[in-house]
């Protein structure tokens, strides 16, 4: 089985708190004159069938990114798990992969490689992106039918990602370059990223 594109929806992660940037949404702060969502959104397009971008306020900014906009069910910015909730409750196609919005220069061959080992496992319900054996969990494609399997760990109080698809069949997906998973937490690491890059 090959995964085509129009099998896949891409989501944003930016429904978050930003408390580390002091409460902002990082997703629309500014990397290289545009919102970091932005980035994430236009290196993802290529990748995938459509696009939506996971947010709990300034909805109507996101909104004119020109891609749809969905909202956590949970209440609270309850997490990235809240977002592929929201996400996979939305879906209308086999899979979503999720990236954060603050990792803009993600791979170019991310969702390629993420899907590749669909081809030969049909009992396999998630990727997750890796280096050097170490789990990004906020890069992942996954089955749109663990809905019900998601909505039951955050039901019991679950917010990590890994120890949710801990049980489920899974597998990590190496690639090479570690700094291409680099995610900016403060506004500090955010200037040195614009000045490496």
């Amino acid at each position: 089985m090959s995964i085509s594109l129009d099998d896949i929806t891409g989501v944003i992660l930016a429904g978050g708190m930003g408390r580390r940037m002091g409460g902002i949404d990082k997703g629309l702060r500014n990397y290289k004159n545009a919102p970091l969502a932005l980035h994430a959104m236009m290196r993802l397009s290529n990748q995938v069938g459509s696009i939506c971008i996971n947010a709990n306020r300034n909805i109507g900014v996101y909104e004119g990114f020109g891609v749809e906009v969905v909202c956590d069910i949970q209440p609270d910015y309850a997490g990235p798990l809240a977002g592929m909730q929201a996400a996979l409750s939305n879906a209308t196609v086999p899979f979503l992969v999720t990236v954060p919005c603050d990792v803009p220069a993600f791979p170019t061959d991310l969702v390629k490689k993420l899907s590749e080992p669909f081809e030969n496992n049909v009992s396999l319900m998630l990727t997750v992106a890796a280096t050097k054996g170490r789990h990004h969990p906020v890069f992942c494609l996954m089955r749109t039918e663990l809905l019900p399997s998601l909505e039951e760990f955050l039901r019991k109080g679950g917010r990590k990602i890994d120890a949710w698809y801990a049980n489920i069949p899974h597998q990590a997906v190496e690639f090479g370059d570690e700094a291409a998973f680099h995610n900016v937490n403060t506004l500090e690491e955010l200037k040195e990223l614009e000045q490496k890059s």
